[in-house]
């Protein structure tokens, strides 16, 4: 899963970068508000953390135009990261369409916790378990379970069927997994998607992937 951060310290930056890959997430780390994408979407984006005070610009300038351009279907988790600490700011945060607000400064353990609680609603999940008929998958720990019984999975087939889980039944193009399995480096190919899909079957059920032919795949739980 990929983060987004937009944050000017140096110190905190860097700090962050480093807890966020302990956590086994990728990211990519922007200090001025210039730099930041036009738009976030959920074919590049898991989650945002958004600094309020750039040195060029407000968040809250950012987070508007952010929301204000995402479809229904594709609201990316926005995390508010601030030192601002008055109600009206964390109202006008909240209102303005972030999915939660930490106060600088903060434990870095409970902003992971925080950031893995807006990942699971925003994949619709419930708790750490995601429990989809017959399959379980831990994303933290990278567990399979398929009626009881541990798969044996790699990093790459377990990336590929967490992208799948988000949204089961909901058809997931090749061309949105060719990003998303690889965000900082070269879209992996569409051929190389074909033979993880088929290793993954392979492991967790030829039944449970569907192939819709010339768009991509859908997770049947």
């Amino acid at each position: 899963m990929h983060i987004l951060l937009i944050e000017d310290d140096l110190d905190l930056g860097r700090a962050l970068q480093s807890a966020l890959k302990v956590e086994g997430l990728t990211s990519e780390w922007l200090r001025r508000a210039v730099d930041a994408p036009a738009t976030v979407d959920a074919t590049t984006v898991d989650c945002v953390l958004l600094d309020l005070t750039l040195p060029d610009g407000s968040g809250f300038d950012l987070l508007a135009r952010w929301r204000a351009q995402m479809g229904d279907g594709g609201q990316v988790p926005i995390i508010v990261i601030t030192a601002r600490s008055a109600v009206e700011d964390r109202l006008a945060g909240l209102d303005g369409g972030a999915d939660d607000f930490v106060i600088k400064p903060f434990a870095t353990a409970e902003l992971m916790s925080r950031i893995r609680a807006v990942l699971r609603r925003s994949a619709r999940q419930a708790s750490e378990r995601w429990v989809l008929g017959e399959l379980v998958i831990e994303p933290r720990r990278h567990a399979v379970q398929r009626n009881g019984a541990v798969l044996d999975v790699s990093p790459r087939e377990f990336q590929l069927l967490l992208e799948l889980a988000r949204e089961p039944g909901v058809v997931v193009s090749k061309s949105v997994l060719s990003q998303r399995l690889d965000p900082l480096g070269e879209p992996v190919d569409f051929a190389a998607i074909e033979v993880h899909v088929s290793n993954l079957r392979r492991k967790i059920g030829a039944e449970l992937i569907r192939t819709v032919r010339g768009v991509g795949y859908l997770l049947q739980a």
